[in-house]
């Protein structure tokens, strides 16, 4: 099949790439210069483990190829895939101005008989709203499709390429069909929708896990109060079928690209029809509250007052195996600490340059390495379980430290990780275990 892909975002950059592995003829389009002169030159413009490597294969075998000419993609498709952004407005719907531009330039050259389909995540209505702008500027008959997608920054080949289903909506059987071919490879869990239950189901599951996030981190908090491990809650509530493992981590919350801006939009959604989903928006607060949890901490340690002190940050993307940094907890936590006074020593393996262009350099000292920014530090706080910070030396640490504090924001140490050493250790929901290494060196001490 011949594939236009517009859109080179974390969607639609892996999307297309991995329709061309699957053997069919992709255009990757993009009005951004430099993502394209990046990508025709072999390289990547998001961290995304393996992507690099799989477009260079896919370039070399002829199937892949990357322009900024939209309309000479789109005429030789017969599968035209808009995957470009809908960043949130502010007042928490998603911008549809990419969209409708898209659309309209797609409607120049839309050859006859192509399917348009929408992967963006984006309202109820949206896909409807394409056909109706691209009617309006040309008479070849084509079919829409709401084609929502449902990877994972970090392990977006993997979930692309072995879905846990594949959701189609439209109006068209045969177009239906033809996009359900195309998945077949993939999995034969293909689900074939109306446009509107596609377009709602994508905001349902990340409303849903959203939800689950939001759960276990008032659980995490339920337990520091009361005396129990969070992990232990989790591990028994996962062995349940109708809940399963999956996102029972209790940590700082969620961020990044979607589930901030779906839950919003969703709520938004919800009111157009007059509808309040009280639900969803103290999952929204309580996910918000969740990351300043590592403030209270480190005020309680310091007696209220953090003036004057170093503290050092290990990771800064919003999840682990991303360079992405959009709504990343560490943005508001490390804003409030440069506020209060704080000097910060900040370091990620990948994410650096994007924080630091979203969040500029006053207050923060960044490094090259995790022992960098540790050294002289007061005190630590693991923002991101990324494995190299797992896998640190807790007792090297320590020697660099001016104190042995460390705040865990994601659970990522355990009991035996600190035997040995003195750090004054605080995790999220887990009291036996901050306790217990707490006693070892008195908080009077400091």
């Amino acid at each position: 099949m011949n594939i236009a892909v517009i859109g080179t975002g974390y969607v639609g950059l892996v999307s297309g790439i991995c329709y061309a592995e699957l053997g069919n003829t992709v255009i990757c389009v993009d009005k951004d210069p430099f993502k394209i002169s990046t990508l025709q030159n072999g390289g990547i413009p998001i961290y995304e483990p393996g992507l690099e490597e799989l477009s260079a294969k896919n370039v070399a075998a002829g199937r892949l190829s990357y322009t900024s000419d939209l309309q000479a993609a789109v005429r030789e498709a017969e599968l035209v895939i808009i995957a470009v952004g809908t960043p949130p407005l502010p007042s928490g719907e998603a911008d549809l101005a990419y969209i409708d531009a898209a659309a309209l330039e797609i409607a120049e050259a839309l050859p006859a008989g192509a399917i348009v389909a929408v992967k963006s995540t984006v309202p109820v209505g949206t896909n409807e709203r394409v056909r109706d702008l691209i009617r309006s500027r040309t008479d070849a008959p084509f079919s829409s499709v709401s084609l929502p997608e449902f990877l994972r920054e970090g392990s977006a080949i993997r979930d692309t390429m072995e879905p846990d289903r594949v959701v189609i909506g439209s109006e068209s059987r045969e177009a239906a069909e033809k996009v359900a071919e195309l998945h077949r490879p993939l999995t034969d869990k293909i689900m074939i929708t109306d446009l509107r239950s596609a377009e709602l189901l994508k905001y349902a599951s990340n409303a849903f896990l959203a939800t689950k996030i939001s759960l276990i981190n008032e659980i995490a908090n339920i337990c520091e109060k009361v005396g129990a491990d969070v992990t232990q809650v989790a591990e028994g509530m996962g062995f349940d079928r109708r809940i399963g493992p999956a996102f029972l981590q209790a940590g700082i919350g969620y961020g990044g690209s979607c589930f901030p801006k779906d839950t919003r939009a969703l709520i938004q959604i919800a009111g157009h029809v007059e509808y309040d989903f009280k639900l969803l928006r103290s999952v929204v607060e309580v996910n918000r509250e969740q990351r300043f949890n590592v403030i209270r901490k480190l005020e309680t340690i310091f007696g209220g007052e953090l003036r004057g002190k170093t503290v050092a940050v290990w990771g800064l993307s919003f999840k682990p195996n991303t360079d992405d940094v959009r709504e990343s907890p560490a943005l508001e936590i490390m804003r409030h600490l440069v506020d209060v006074g704080v000097h910060v020593r900040a370091y990620d393996p990948v994410a650096t340059p994007n924080f630091r262009s979203a969040f500029g350099d006053k207050g923060v000292v960044w490094c090259e390495g995790a022992l960098e920014a540790a050294a002289g530090a007061d005190a630590l706080c693991l923002l991101t379980e990324w494995e190299e910070f797992a896998g640190a030396d807790l007792r090297q640490l320590q020697s660099v430290m001016s104190r042995p504090i460390l705040i865990d924001g994601r659970n990522v140490f355990r009991e035996e990780d600190l035997a040995g050493t003195a750090f004054i250790y605080y995790s999220i929901g887990r009291p036996s275990l901050n306790q217990g290494v707490r006693e070892k060196i008195p908080i009077l001490q400091y």
